[in-house]
């Protein structure tokens, strides 16, 4: 099977994407199946992968954030499908590159499935970030028909609609009438492991932050974007270690690093790492605190909560966004998203916590909520491979009993 992802938020220095569909072309590679990537770049040019091929076109960088590129036009996105005649042609954002997808009209066309695989929420990533303090997040989705509406009429181009979480599952289908199949994301199970744990570097970590190994030592991973919410997360921080002794490091760089920079010196008690490259680094430095704390509402997958968990950690995480699907109250406590207070509570109440207890609940969590790559990858190709719907069919189905929907 040849499989074409048209990509066009996958870029060198990407997140969650692109882990995500670099873990396609190491599941590909070792299946024997080909992968090819398409993405907009800063110039024309291919990188051989094992699992297949990343081909950049070249298109115009984004001015917020110039990782990441937007196709210029449909017309290269065309002719290069037209010249890989794939099996299967995903698009897995809400741009252009899903329009080129949905009007390809070229000879294989009509023999493709074509996918769209939900990578983004860009309502709640943009429009609840700007106007979500002062108007009720319900309102702005409402407001937003102009999204929702040709969102839907995108996917009914398409012959499946594929979500990794329930939430955004459900998401789509009150705001826009989508049902989509839900094929539960996975991660690298031999690589997050509760085993990693290093008590050198939690001491270290906690000293660099002038607190002594009794605190509680918080950690948090993901771009410094406006999603994110990391000022907040932040602010939370700091008012919990006016009471117990906390503190937090977090991972990540991005455009938005001077916000964050203000952000982490006005808490007091919170260590900015940059961008942590090396996955096994990663894995260490997860395991090695004693709760993972999160602030985006925007995640469509929650890739980062499920490492986390997959770490041995409890979980601190707003009550909305994808990283949801990893929660239970055995091993997290959930916040008012975007609301500094309620964070700081949720951290005051999972330190209040016996800490072996949750350490007992995370380790049942990772048996119960997260599911390794291969077998995400699994599911994802035997989908493709099953019996093709007739097209829109998908879209008169509620996401629970849409085929492939993960039980509640």
């Amino acid at each position: 099977m040849h499989l074409v992802d048209v990509a066009e938020f996958y870029a060198p220095a990407g997140g969650g994407v692109k882990t995500y569909i670099d873990a396609k072309l190491a599941f590909a590679a070792r299946k024997g199946w080909r992968v090819t990537v398409l993405a907009p770049g800063p110039r024309d040019c291919e990188e051989e992968r094992s699992g297949g091929t990343v081909r950049y076109i070249r298109s115009p960088a984004i001015p917020v954030d110039r990782r990441y590129h937007l196709f210029r036009s449909v017309a290269p996105v065309h002719a290069a499908l037209d010249e890989l005649r794939p099996d299967v042609v995903e698009a897995s954002s809400f741009m252009l590159g899903a329009w080129a997808v949905a009007t390809w009209r070229g000879r294989q066309a009509g023999h493709a499935v074509r996918a769209l695989v939900l990578h983004a929420d860009f309502v709640a990533q943009h429009a609840h970030t700007w106007f979500g303090w002062l108007l009720p997040f319900s309102f702005i989705d409402r407001a937003c028909f102009w999204f929702w509406g040709p969102l839907k009429a995108i996917a009914s181009r398409f012959d499946r609609v594929i979500a990794g979480t329930r939430w955004m599952a459900g998401r789509v289908w009150r705001e826009a009438g989508i049902a989509a199949e839900v094929v539960p994301w996975g991660i690298d199970l031999a690589t997050f492991r509760p085993e990693n744990r290093d008590p050198a570097l939690r001491a270290e970590l906690l000293a660099r932050l002038g607190l002594p190994g009794s605190a509680r030592l918080l950690v948090g991973v993901g771009r410094h974007h406006h999603e994110k919410r990391w000022p907040t997360v932040f602010a939370a921080v700091g008012l919990a270690g006016r009471v117990v002794p906390v503190g937090m490091v977090q991972a990540g760089d991005g455009f938005d690093r001077a916000r964050v920079e203000r952000a982490a010196r006005r808490a007091g008690n919170v260590g900015l790492l940059g961008h942590v490259e090396d996955r096994h680094a990663l894995a260490r430095l997860l395991a090695s605190a004693d709760a993972f704390i999160h602030g985006s509402r925007a995640e469509t997958f929650g890739l980062v909560a499920s490492e986390a968990l997959a770490s041995g950690l409890p979980l601190i995480l707003p009550d909305a966004g994808g990283c949801t699907d990893a929660a239970h109250p055995a091993w997290s406590e959930t916040y008012r998203a975007g609301d500094a207070r309620s964070a700081a509570e949720a951290i005051l109440r999972l330190a209040a916590r016996d800490p072996g207890a949750l350490s007992a609940e995370a380790a049942r969590g990772r048996r119960t909520r997260v599911i390794d790559t291969s077998e995400h990858f699994e599911r994802l190709f035997a989908l493709y491979r099953g019996p093709r719907p007739p097209l829109g069919e998908l879209q008169t189905l509620e996401p629970d009993v849409a085929l492939g929907a993960a039980p509640a």
